[in-house]
């Protein structure tokens, strides 16, 4: 028995190691986003004033873990053998969603996952003692945990998007985008205040239970009543201070990033590190008491009392300090962690880009209303007070560092106010969430900015809707696949266990599998970023020609994948062909509609006289591949119509007519797709020449039918089927043909 709870002690300890992993990976985006977003410093100068700050404050964390402990479920009412069911059905829980949510590059709350899963395999085990022993809910399980968290989700939103709205609105008001003219006079405040709030964040978030603050009488009770000579002091002391470095020519700006960057780093690994190890040396410790105390006992029968009062495990330290070894190599070498980076970056863009998320009904209702109600109170503000205001949002003048997604007077706002609003938080004894509230705060801080332009707005609300979707997702999502792991492990004992552990080994592995292959995939979107970030115009435009051949190859290969799954199903009656296709076709109908906006503002920052050149051809080529899309739906729906009802059969010789065709169509479009990737036309001609052959051919074969309509015994429906077939399939060679010319133009000066 002791070698069970040994190994599953064994894997919790693995489950937790790679939970550290995708956690931080998660909740990089919290202190990341800002000096990302602004490139304050090289991207390696970032990694390590964060990794620096994650090692510091897991080495000094108190290592509290009341929530895994007693938290959410009474440990005097149960067993060694039920805490194991529970902490295993968290850890698989925790690891499966963050690991999921990364994949999609969403952020969420480790918090979030942990509590509800806590209440959701609490609740588990507490359904069978209170039908055994007569317990009641309320003595089993504290509620009050989760219900405060779920009240910190609609505060963190509210309260962090307002003032993160109102706090830029001053702030560019006061700066300007131009600020490198307005730092004489405010720059010194500003800095003062912004640094004095960090380090106030620091002490109060960070650093407020470790013994170092407690080694020089700076007890979290010290902190509290002196908190106002605190205030004072640092400001003060670092007003001075920001004034002389100012003199000397140095970035305050980048000072108050760096420094917000290296405290929510500090911070998140100091109070959320218990997020990740606290379930296993929870379990560790309830089994070290089980093998001291418990001899002759039976784990199924061991109340675990012990982790009802404060946490005793031995070598405690050092478990804080390997866990903060984890996640500064998980934040250095994560793929993951900067995709959830770059979600939260592309929503608060200042300029325009790629847009991650697509349009939404609710976005689109929400944009109309805001016009609406922006043009009613406009009429009552004063022509002048309007010219002013819009003259200190004036974007023309913004300064951004080369590649940057918004300026650092932003990335300043957004630090210091995500610290304040979490110290008063704390002070006021609201749950905020850190996630919640650096994300939200980044968002109404880019609505303040003028960010969200007409263009844009539908799909900037669209994305932070998903993301605040996700949130309540990741807390019900939890409870429930906590809850049914549990109970799995409760009634199905060993076996099951070993079986979930199985299952969430497979489930990590095949989402890392699936993660790599779309990161391979995502080579396209690589040349767009570059091309974003570039200023140099013959640069663009031979990343603008590498982007259009990508996509055009691209679309070419995916439509002879199409007809030929389209023809199949036709000629063999296979309706699962069909639905392949049909999918695939909605699908690249919507990535080629982004793919053609990308290549659009590509266009856009290219030399003027060169896009006067090519925008004719450019827009050309856009459209004949829209239509071959088209072709390709409209080939499919009578197609899919007539199989999947099960009419007809189309005849062998129609089969036996139309295959040869079939495989010239997909030859010619094999070699379309070569010229358009490799960008040598040299044969085009010959090619264009094969294609109008083809459509004569076809012409043939059309004429034919038509006659045979007039015979009474040809069957009509499968005659008119075939008609349709030939007739968009002589669309699509003409397309095809376009886009060759179209490409051909485009490319070639």
């Amino acid at each position: 028995m002791d070698l069970m709870y040994l190994g599953i002690l064994i894997f919790l300890c693995l489950l937790a190691t790679f939970d550290l992993s995708v956690g931080v990976a998660n909740d990089a985006v919290n202190f990341l986003s800002p000096a990302v977003g602004t490139k304050a410093a090289k991207f390696r100068t970032i990694l390590t004033v964060a990794a620096l700050g994650i090692f510091v404050g897991a080495s000094t964390s108190s290592g509290m873990m009341d929530i895994a402990r007693h938290g959410i479920l009474n440990p005097h009412y149960y067993t060694l053998d039920d805490v194991m069911c529970i902490f295993l059905a968290v850890a698989a829980t925790d690891v499966i969603l963050l690991d999921i949510f990364n994949t999609l590059g969403m952020p969420t709350s480790t918090t979030v996952s942990m509590v509800f899963g806590l209440l959701g395999g609490s609740t588990a085990l507490a359904m069978s003692k209170m039908t055994e022993a007569g317990h009641t809910y309320a003595e089993l399980i504290n509620t009050d945990k989760a219900l405060s968290v779920i009240i910190g989700i609609f505060l963190s939103v509210a309260i962090a998007f307002v003032f993160g709205l109102i706090v830029m609105w001053i702030a560019r008001i006061v700066f300007t985008f131009n600020y490198k003219k307005h730092l004489r006079w405010s720059i010194a405040i500003f800095g003062g205040v912004g640094v004095t709030s960090i380090f106030y964040f620091l002490l109060v978030s960070g650093l407020r239970n470790s013994q170092i603050l407690s080694s020089i009488g700076w007890t979290p009770d010290w902190i509290d009543a002196h908190k106002g000579t605190i205030l004072l002091v640092s400001f003060a002391a670092f007003t001075v201070l920001m004034e002389v470095l100012h003199l000397l020519k140095v970035n305050i700006f980048k000072i108050i990033v760096l420094f917000g960057t290296f405290s929510l780093a500090m911070a998140f690994a100091g109070n959320d590190l218990v997020n990740f190890i606290g379930t296993p040396l929870a379990g560790l410790e309830a089994f070290l008491d089980f093998s001291n105390n418990g001899a002759g006992q039976n784990g199924e029968h061991y109340i675990v009392s012990v982790l009802a009062g404060d946490s005793t495990l031995p070598g405690k330290q050092w478990f804080l300090i390997g866990a903060g070894i984890i996640m500064t190599v998980a934040i250095c070498t994560s793929k993951k962690a900067h995709k959830v980076i770059e979600t939260s970056v592309s929503l608060s863009r200042q300029d325009d880009g790629e847009e991650v998320f697509s349009s939404s009904k609710i976005a689109r209702k929400t944009v109309r209303s805001v016009l609406a109600t922006t043009a009613q109170i406009s009429k009552f503000v004063p022509e002048r007070a309007k010219k002013w205001i819009d003259s200190r949002f004036d974007t023309e003048e913004v300064q951004l560092n080369e590649g940057a997604a918004f300026d650092l007077v932003r990335a300043s706002v957004n630090l210091v106010l995500a610290g304040l609003l979490i110290v008063i938080g704390t002070t006021f004894q609201l749950p905020l969430s850190t996630t919640y509230v650096a994300f939200m705060v980044a968002m109404g801080s880019s609505l303040a900015d003028r960010a969200w332009g007409r263009e844009t707005a539908v799909y900037r609300i669209t994305g932070v809707i998903t993301v605040i979707g996700g949130w309540f997702i990741t807390a019900g999502a939890a409870m429930l696949l906590s809850f049914f792991i549990a109970t799995i492990n409760h009634l199905g004992g060993f076996i099951a266990m070993l079986v979930v552990i199985a299952t969430v080994a497979f489930v990590i592995i095949n989402n890392n599998r699936k993660f790599k292959k779309k990161q391979d995939s995502e080579n396209v979107d690589l040349v767009f970023r570059q091309l974003v970030r570039s200023h140099d115009k013959e640069e663009i435009w031979q990343l603008l020609l590498q982007h259009v051949r990508e996509t055009q190859g691209t679309l070419i290969d995916f439509t002879r994948q199409a007809f030929r799954d389209i023809t199949y199903g036709l000629m063999h009656e296979n309706i699962k062909s069909l639905r392949t296709a049909a999918a695939a076709i909605e699908e690249e109908k919507s990535v080629w509609k982004r793919y053609r906006r990308k290549e659009i503002l590509g266009m856009r920052k290219i030399d003027y006289l060169l896009a006067v050149e090519k925008n004719t051809w450019f827009h050309l080529g856009c459209n004949n591949a829209t239509q071959i899309i088209y072709c390709l739906k409209r080939m499919l729906e009578p197609i899919n119509e007539h199989v999947d009802n099960n009419f007809n059969p189309m005849p062998q010789e129609y089969v036996e007519e139309f295959i040869p065709i079939c495989n010239d169509v997909e030859l010619l479009l094999e070699n379309v797709s070569r010229m358009i990737r490799s960008g040598n036309f040299s044969n085009a001609d010959e090619y264009l020449v094969e294609g109008n052959a083809i459509k004569s051919r076809i012409s043939q074969i059309r004429h034919k039918q038509q006659d045979q309509i007039q015979k009474l015994d040809s069957n009509i429906r499968t005659t008119l089927l075939y008609l349709s077939t030939l007739q968009e399939t002589q669309e699509l060679v003409s397309m095809a043909r376009h886009l060759l010319r179209a490409s051909k133009r485009f490319q070639v000066s």
